[in-house]
């Protein structure tokens, strides 16, 4: 009996041993599952920081190499430049933005009411020029076929048409009666769609389409005189930004920047016009570093938001080189080396710190106030 109720047990055993494997097996891919979709949830447009930084970086570096008939001895130290470096750049560049972008179509199709969400704020929604304004960059920097080719020319309207239509949106409720006016929803990041405006015109100069060159930098430059003079007066309407969001306040220098860049591609020559808005980023940059104590909060723990540094001071560098290239003299130079240097070891020092905090960049960067998840409407941002 004591054997046969042995072997009735061992039965039961071999029965059930598969079924614990399958619910085992189960809860382990549900688990993994869970993870991935609160990683999702907490994934938003403001990562595309990364590939802007990464994008500008390989165009810069592009910029820096490529011939010129500036023979000063410190713009012949770029040309040092090993060929393969940039190419491994540019390379990075591009895993970064297709992997974020893929990211983003996933967030897309299992949490579209975040993206809606992201859609209607008033934060969020400028970030998503992001991901084009990379593409218009990495475009720009591509060592694998010309402006003028036909590759080039059909990415350009892939990329552009995205911006226009979301320039028809925002500028659309500034102008109209809609719910959102310009001084109650205004911020640093609103420069973002200037920026794409900007640099859809710098490359449509480079294709030799000067007109419509001319209408993407007039739509840009018309409302960043607007938005520089709303934000300058910190109307009372807009709330006020919190601090791990300040480090947004360096767009103020890529807008100037850009839009020098642009002109100096249009016009074919880096006239006053392009200097005077070199100068003005020049300007903001020394009136932010002056003030160490703003960023003070933002920089006591590692997010995401730190990535707004890079991308901005790259642009000025760029516009430092096409400055310098018509200065030609030791002063131009030195601040062409000086912001070049600056902006390469910032990007450095962001990938190290990115590389070293991956584990908890996602699940809790700080930058709570890009989630927009359902309890959007009642963060305090700007």
């Amino acid at each position: 009996m004591e054997m046969h109720s042995k072997e009735a047990q061992a039965r039961d055993a071999s029965t059930l041993c598969p079924t614990q494997k399958n619910c085992s097996s189960s809860i382990f891919v549900t688990h993994y599952k869970n993870q991935f979709l609160s990683i999702l949830s907490r994934f938003h447009a403001g990562y595309f920081r990364i590939s802007l930084s990464l994008c500008s970086q390989a165009l810069l570096w592009k910029t820096l190499s490529e011939p010129s008939d500036d023979i000063h001895k410190f713009r012949s130290i770029f040309r040092m430049l090993p060929s393969t470096a940039f190419i491994l750049l540019w390379s990075l560049a591009l895993f970064s933005l297709i992997s974020l972008s893929f990211l983003y179509l996933l967030r897309l199709l299992f949490h579209f009411d975040m993206v809606k969400s992201e859609f209607l704020h008033h934060v969020g929604v400028n970030y998503l020029f992001a991901p084009w304004i990379s593409c218009l960059v990495l475009l720009q920097a591509t060592p694998f076929f010309k402006p003028k080719e036909i590759y080039f020319l059909v990415l350009w309207w892939i990329f552009v048409v995205p911006i226009v239509a979301l320039d028809i949106k925002i500028y659309g409720q500034w102008i109209t009666k809609g719910k959102r006016f310009l001084s109650g929803v205004a911020n640093p990041t609103s420069q973002l769609s200037v920026i794409g405006n900007l640099v859809g015109a710098r490359a449509a100069a480079e294709m030799g389409w000067n007109e419509c060159a001319l209408f993407l930098f007039a739509i840009g430059m018309s409302h960043y005189l607007v938005l520089f003079v709303t934000l300058y007066q910190r109307l009372p309407g807009s709330s006020s930004l919190p601090a791990m969001l300040r480090p947004v306040f360096f767009l103020f220098l890529a807008t100037p920047s850009m839009a020098s860049l642009a002109w100096d591609s249009i016009y074919g020559k880096f006239d006053s016009s392009s200097k005077m808005l070199f100068f003005l980023s020049l300007f903001l940059f020394f009136s932010l570093v002056s003030r160490p104590a703003l960023f003070k909060r933002s920089m006591r723990k590692f997010n995401v938001s730190w990535w707004a540094y890079s991308f901005p001071l790259t642009v000025m560098a760029m516009a430092s080189t096409k400055y310098a290239q018509e200065m030609k003299n030791t002063a131009s130079h030195i601040l062409m080396l000086f912001l070049s240097g600056l902006s390469v070891i910032v990007s450095l020092v962001l990938m190290i710190f990115t590389a070293f905090n991956s584990s908890s960049f996602l699940p809790g960067d700080g930058d709570d106030t890009l989630r927009c998840s359902s309890n959007i409407q009642r963060l305090s941002i700007v």
